[in-house]
């Protein structure tokens, strides 16, 4: 096992060494330990968790025209390559395949508790302090406004508008980020959301009034 996660790690930090920051290693490593964490009382196959939370977003659709097998087979490929069971190899598959913000907006079609908790680390890496500048990361490299007053959030997407999106960087805050917390699978993962959503909560408190001028 020891082998098998020293060398999917090693995988993902040379594939990813120019990856975008809010989606480079540092983002994998920060899932990596919160689903090691939320795994100590969830009690999910270790395994599977683990190179999942390394391997989900080896190949993000994002900065891939859109294409969402490419990520769940470049995975598979490497994990057949160093000799991983296919029993494991197709779980993780699966849990790639199916545990994207975009993909709620579909009917579940996978569901299991290895899933549940790398998604809750996921989902906790979009919130709180680290969620924060991940947004502002990402708008600043798709060269999105900060905020503006005449363009409201879409508070009804489907998945292709939420994919097509290029709404302010604000706005993502109201059709994701705040959204998350009453997501969350499970107990652990819902505890750990908690601070992380009032800390955004303050946040936007604090972005409103300095925008008018009021602090």
């Amino acid at each position: 096992m020891n082998t098998i996660l020293s060398s999917t790690i090693s995988f993902v930090k040379e594939t990813l060494a120019n990856a975008e920051a809010g989606h480079d290693w540092f983002h994998i490593e920060r899932v990596y330990k919160s689903a090691i964490e939320i795994n100590k009382t969830e009690k999910g196959n270790g395994l599977v968790v683990q190179l999942a939370a390394l391997l989900h977003d080896i190949a993000d659709s994002k900065f891939n025209n859109g294409d969402e097998e490419i990520g769940p087979n470049k995975a598979s490929d490497f994990l057949k390559s160093i000799n991983v069971d296919v029993e494991t190899i197709n779980h993780v598959k699966l849990i790639i395949q199916n545990m994207s913000f975009k993909n709620s907006f579909d009917s579940v079609s996978f569901n299991s508790k290895e899933l549940q908790i790398v998604q809750d680390a996921d989902r906790l890496d979009a919130i709180g302090a680290i969620g924060i500048a991940r947004a502002f990361t990402y708008g600043g490299f798709k060269n999105r406004v900060l905020y503006d007053p005449e363009i409201k959030p879409v508070t009804e997407h489907s998945k292709e508008s939420y994919k097509n999106t290029s709404a302010p960087t604000i706005n993502h805050f109201y059709e994701k980020l705040l959204l998350l917390k009453d997501m969350m699978n499970t107990e652990t993962g819902k505890a750990l959301a908690l601070g992380r959503h009032e800390f955004m909560e303050t946040f936007l408190d604090q972005f409103y009034a300095e925008w008018e001028g009021k602090r």
